[in-house]
């Protein structure tokens, strides 16, 4: 869902680029790096502009790059359209390092909106993007491709379909709360050193409303923070707004920017610490 983003944003986006440029680099021994991008392409001439931003993120020596969802707009053009879906999973095959994505709404639950099954668009995207990752360990739920997890350096990657607007009648996230109680208890047998959760939508820490479709998500998060001590980190789209914070005590949120920026977080990995900066 795109919400309203303010003229200051291209300040703002200026200014943390420039920031970001100083701090990119090849990994240091003993580290990895990972990308990070969501809600985008919009528009024909984001599709250009992504390619441009690919042939970037193929110049980084990095172990993987995640799309955290919403590939277009919800138009029946775009998300809602197999075209569309087509020419994005060709784009994304470009991309070097093993890829991973969730869906968004725009190609899912905001369909409905268009008369069609959001169930049978679903389906759609499995068909398209439920892939292997090359060079990735990657396990995806049984029945419900869209949920996958894997490790790298001693930290553990959780990928789940929780798309924006996701409290509406019909649309059930049983299968990726399920699979999100599992791997944190997975995480925690095994000490993982960090976990780090994907998904789509924004879990709205500060306007939730009660029952709202993402309490449960809220509430295991909340508790999960304070069982990994500091040690959990959700990375979500949605808002198409940049933000690295705190919403909840011991949990760290960060949300890459979106349409109408084509733009890529450069995640690095040291002594287990993520260090985020824009990709070039």
């Amino acid at each position: 869902m795109l919400h309203r983003i303010l003229v200051r944003g291209n300040i703002v986006l200026t200014l943390f680029l420039l920031a970001g440029c100083a701090q990119l680099g090849a990994p240091a021994p003993g580290t990895f790096a990972f990308g990070v991008l969501g809600d985008t392409p919009y528009s024909t001439a984001e599709v250009s502009k992504l390619d441009a931003m690919i042939a970037r993120i193929n110049a980084q020596p990095l172990a993987f790059v995640v799309h955290v969802g919403d590939l277009g707009s919800s138009a029946k053009s775009q998300g809602c359209g197999d075209t569309w879906l087509d020419a994005r999973a060709r784009q994304f095959a470009s991309i070097r390092a093993p890829f991973v994505i969730v869906p968004g709404d725009n190609e899912w639950t905001d369909c409905a909106h268009h008369g069609m099954d959001p169930a049978a668009r679903l389906e759609a995207w499995r068909q398209r993007f439920c892939r292997d990752a090359p060079g990735l360990a990657l396990e995806r739920q049984p029945g419900h491709c869209e949920n996958a997890r894997w490790r790298a350096g001693g930290m553990d990657f959780v990928a789940l379909a929780v798309p924006g607007g996701a409290d509406g009648p019909g649309v059930s996230l049983d299968a990726a709360y399920a699979w999100l109680d599992e791997s944190l208890a997975r995480a925690a047998r095994d000490r993982a050193v960090q976990v780090v959760v994907f998904l789509h939508a924004d879990p709205r820490f500060e306007r939730q409303q009660g029952n709202d479709g993402y309490a449960r998500l809220r509430n295991t998060l909340a508790a999960q923070a304070r069982r990994f001590d500091g040690r959990l980190v959700l990375v979500h789209g949605d808002t198409h707004w940049y933000r690295d914070d705190e919403p909840r005590p011991g949990l760290r949120r960060i949300e890459p920017w979106g349409s109408p920026f084509v733009s890529w977080l450069r995640f690095e990995v040291v002594d287990g610490t993520l260090r985020v900066a824009a990709g070039r």
